[in-house]
């Protein structure tokens, strides 16, 4: 007779190790992707629309770099937290399933944070300039989406580096 077994892991079974390695690889990437923002997206994310989210009026560079460079952090815990779920559990611990994990965050970062969440929270903050919702313009969502894998690679790897098999 089998028997299945289930296990619940839970994010206390997460070492202090992996969550830095999630903090340090999301700063390393928001680097990366701060300085597609500054030289080759269009102006002015970073110094304008960055810190209009928090009601900050530019044009504020530091404190766009500031709250790019928070966000990532933030959001490379997230990425520790998220691949504590199976099925990421595995190949998020191996060179190529950590690849594959971060080019998929970065697609999820892109359409969760740029395409929906960051037009209607600049318009719910009343910047004059918010994107339309959905922010699909182009060429500013692919150079979004671009930005956004290099970010999570760089966050993915240090993890899969830090608590690989």
């Amino acid at each position: 007779m089998a028997t299945d077994t289930t296990s619940n892991v839970g994010l206390g079974n997460v070492g202090s190790n992996q969550w830095l390695a999630g903090a340090a690889g999301g700063f390393l990437g928001s680097v990366l992707f701060g300085l597609i923002m500054q030289y080759v997206m269009p102006p002015p994310l970073l110094e304008i629309v960055i810190p209009a989210m928090y009601g900050i009026e530019g044009p504020a560079l530091a404190a766009g770099w500031a709250i790019h460079q928070f966000h990532g952090v933030v959001l490379g815990l997230a990425y520790v937290a998220l691949v504590q779920f199976q099925p990421f559990r595995g190949p998020a611990r191996r060179l190529g399933g950590s690849v594959a994990l971060g080019v998929a965050y970065g697609v999820l970062t892109t359409i969760g944070l740029a395409v929906i969440v960051m037009p209607l929270w600049l318009s719910a903050v009343g910047f004059p300039q918010a994107p339309p919702f959905p922010n699909l313009g182009f060429p500013g969502t692919l150079l979004s989406l671009v930005g956004h894998v290099v970010y999570a690679l760089p966050v993915a790897l240090a993890y899969a580096f830090v608590a690989g098999e």
